[in-house]
């Protein structure tokens, strides 16, 4: 889906004046210099991204500028004025705020009181209904009012959505800077559409973002500078993205060109689809999350689970590890049932799983290298004593691989940086030669050069032969690692279309939540039922059709096709019709069936596909213009009403 760029932004007149000036910033940590003379300048009213791969620094600077960490040497300035922060509360004074990377929300307390935390502490009356009111409304910016509940506890909460309570809480305390690391890491396409829309809004109404992110496709699309970081140093400060390009800002990161990630769909995927089955589920449910999932992964392939936040792909992957319990549906690994009771017997069985939040779930922060590295181990281990000297040989050959100095085996994992920190949990199962990879997230908050070896490794181990499935936010990750995608929409596997066959907005159509589609395809039942006929959303490519929704109300109508289904034009009953597009009924000869289509575009613009209406050709049917007439006023009332599909003032090609 395109995203929104700060040239389509009126926004207020710009000081040339710098808002904050960070001059020879230095800072270090115990033996390790994460800042070595930093340098920032940011604008009012503007949004800087600040850049570099993991470990050059940026987080480390943003929490100086934050008052998280106290400066060893160097100065700043904000608003024209000296600024010598000793605390996360001096800055939030200040009127400075960060989102943070790694949330740092009390898992005790509920959503509304976790985005209200700093008024929790102020003296003097606090009044609930007031907080649930403002709350709301910060909610229903972020579009997210009915996904986030205000009493749930926090701890109740997936990775991606106490993200978006980090987020709220920010615009919460209305500072004049925000900094947010990495607010998009978890969230899908339409989710990152919408952040980057309220981030447009405060822009507009004079606050100043620094947003630091990985992906380079959103800093050009939200960000009106970079300040790109190397090694602790500013190698780029203040550039203007328009004067930049991709290729230039990879060079500036990481010091290098990078090689071109070749998609995974387009190698040899019929002589992988043919391989033996490793997993096969089949109509699983865990509720309330995973209520009929179904789909299978064959040797050597790279599996994609697809869907927005809330869907219910985590819980899934946790359901297969035997972190959740599963109410019904069966599981088969290797031709053999499967029914992991808990983690230690998928481990057993050949299953490793990466989980979406590193910190909580994927590492032992008091270990070291080794002891994180060789957790798996144990756990499949049935031997007394740790036996690590039992895994000498494979280890040796992966920390060639993760390029790790042996002599740093025993150092604390917290050294590294957070790219490297996810290649040892991945690592882990490597490890143990797992048949079965289960991968959540797996680059979240990794740099591009990071994100490109991780690739790298992915599809060295599924050339072995073993199993990956990967739940990825990531839209275009997916489509370009995956070699088939399961769509997971409220619970339910939709959809199980080869990656060569789709693009981000039709994934994105795909992966909407039935329950949210309810209202835009009402229409197409009360349509269906008044003429006697079916009505179907549906986009068209090339001879191809990706079916979003179908109702079909008279037998002798139908089309030729179901909801979620991708046949080709001339597999279906309306091939002449889905051919021509031309915005009048075209009749079939051979089925009897006449059908109408009419192109349809979001508020914003993106093409949204067709809703088309197929009648019995042999029975009376109202003109054109009467159906056209009524799908644009119900099409434009939804508009009005959420923002959804407009019919195209064009109604053919």
């Amino acid at each position: 889906m395109k995203l929104e760029g700060p040239e389509t932004v009126s926004s207020p007149e710009v000081s040339s004046m710098p808002l904050l000036v960070a001059t020879g910033i230095e800072k270090t940590f115990e033996r390790t210099r994460a800042l070595a003379g930093a340098e920032l300048e940011i604008y009012p009213g503007e949004v800087m991204g600040l850049l570099g791969a993991n470990g050059a620094g940026k987080s480390t600077l943003s929490k100086v500028i934050s008052g998280q960490v106290i400066r060893d040497a160097g100065s700043i300035t904000f608003g024209g004025k000296p600024l010598n922060l000793r605390s996360a509360r001096e800055a939030i004074q200040h009127g400075i705020t960060m989102v943070m990377q790694e949330t740092s929300l009390a898992p005790d307390l509920s959503v509304l009181e976790n985005v209200f935390l700093a008024e929790l502490g102020s003296p003097g009356f606090l009044s609930y209904n007031r907080l649930k009111r403002k709350a709301e409304e910060i909610l229903d910016r972020l579009g997210q009012k009915e996904a986030l509940p205000l009493n749930r506890e926090v701890r109740r909460l997936s990775a991606a959505q106490r993200q978006l309570v980090e987020i709220a809480k920010a615009l919460a305390l209305n500072s004049s800077l925000i900094i947010f690391d990495e607010p998009t890491a978890s969230l899908s396409p339409p989710e990152v559409e919408r952040l980057f829309q309220v981030m447009t809004t405060l822009k507009r109404s004079g606050h100043t973002l620094v947003f630091v992110s990985h992906r380079l496709e959103e800093v050009f699309a939200i960000t009106d500078r970079v300040t790109v970081m190397r090694e602790g140093r500013t190698v780029a400060k203040s550039r203007e993205t328009s004067s930049l390009n991709q290729a230039e800002l990879i060079r500036l990161m990481v010091g290098q060109e990078l090689k071109p990630v070749l998609r995974q769909g387009s190698i040899s995927s019929g002589v992988r689809s043919s391989r033996p089955v490793i997993l096969a589920v089949k109509n699983l449910a865990s509720p309330p999350a995973v209520r009929d999932v179904s789909f299978t992964v064959h040797q050597g392939q790279i599996l994609g689970l697809g869907g927005l936040v809330g869907a219910g792909r985590s819980e899934t992957m946790e359901a297969i590890f035997g972190l959740r319990a599963r109410q019904h549906g069966e599981l088969q690994l290797n031709g053999k049932t499967f029914t992991p009771k808990r983690a230690t017997d998928a481990i057993r069985a050949g299953v490793g799983f990466v989980a979406e939040d590193r910190r909580v779930q994927g590492i032992v922060p008091d270990f070291s290298v080794r002891e994180n590295l060789l957790l798996g181990h144990l756990a499949a281990s049935r031997k007394f004593g740790l036996g690590y000297s039992d895994r000498k040989t494979t280890l040796d050959g992966l920390l060639e691989q993760l390029g790790l100095p042996a002599k740093r085996l025993d150092t604390s994992l917290l050294n590294f940086s957070g790219g490297m920190q996810q290649k040892i949990i991945m690592a882990r199962w490597l490890l143990l030669e797992s048949s079965l990879l289960l991968l959540d997230e797996p680059t979240k908050g990794v740099d591009i050069g990071t994100r490109t070896s991780i690739y790298e490794m992915l599809r060295q181990v599924a050339d072995r032969g073993v199993g990956i499935v990967v739940v990825s936010s990531d839209f275009e990750e997916l489509l370009q690692i995956c070699e088939r995608i399961v769509v997971i929409s409220d619970g339910v596997s939709i959809a199980d279309v080869p990656s060569a066959m789709l693009n981000e907005e039709k994934l994105t159509l795909f992966a909407a939540p039935r329950t949210s589609m309810e209202q835009n395809s009402a229409f197409l039942r009360d349509i269906a039922r008044d003429l006697n006929g079916a009505a179907f959303w549906t986009l068209i490519d090339q001879e191809r059709l990706f079916c979003l929704y179908t109702v079909v109300a008279n037998p002798q109508a139908d089309p030729g096709f179901r909801t979620a289904e991708t046949p080709t034009t001339d597999a279906t009953r309306i091939s002449t019709a889905l051919k021509s597009k031309s915005g009048e009924f075209v009749v079939e000869r051979e089925h009897r069936l006449a059908t109408l289509l009419l192109s349809i575009q979001s508020s914003r613009g993106h093409d949204m596909g067709w809703i088309g209406v197929t009648l019995d050709a042999d029975a009376p049917r109202p003109a054109a213009a009467e159906i056209r007439e009524r799908i644009e006023n119900l099409v434009s009332r939804l508009t009005e009403s959420q923002s959804e599909p407009r019919m195209d003032a064009n109604e053919g090609e």
